[in-house]
């Protein structure tokens, strides 16, 4: 059974900094693609950033040089470290599984970046 649990979100104030982690189990961790999505009121889930097993990564061009996305292997965890955040950056944020063709979703994190 696939488990994703996210955690790290929060209320930041506008430049300020988070950093989200999530946990997954039930998959071989080292040959699979993670990602953090995330989704706005009213808009559509969109995606962050994206990491293979092999630490190809790649970003939205909205978060590019702002946010970085790692993994652990040993943990069986990816992080997303949020720096200089905005308020456009506000949304719920969930981690993406692609397990042997098959997506897993966290149940979500909400970042919330307002003064």
């Amino acid at each position: 059974q696939v488990q994703v649990v996210e955690s790290g979100g929060g209320l930041v104030q506008p430049g300020g900094s988070l950093r989200l982690s999530c946990a997954a189990s039930g998959i071989i961790f080292t040959i699979t693609t993670m990602a953090w999505y995330r989704q706005a009121p009213g808009k559509q889930r969109e995606l962050v950033a994206a990491i293979t097993g092999g630490g190809k990564v790649n970003y939205s061009d909205s978060v590019k040089g702002r946010f970085t996305i790692s993994r652990d292997n040993a943990k069986n965890t990816v992080y997303l470290q949020m720096n200089s955040l905005k308020p456009e950056d506000t949304a719920v944020y969930y981690c993406n599984v692609d397990f042997l063709n098959k997506q897993y979703w966290g149940q979500g994190t909400q970042v919330t970046v307002s003064s």
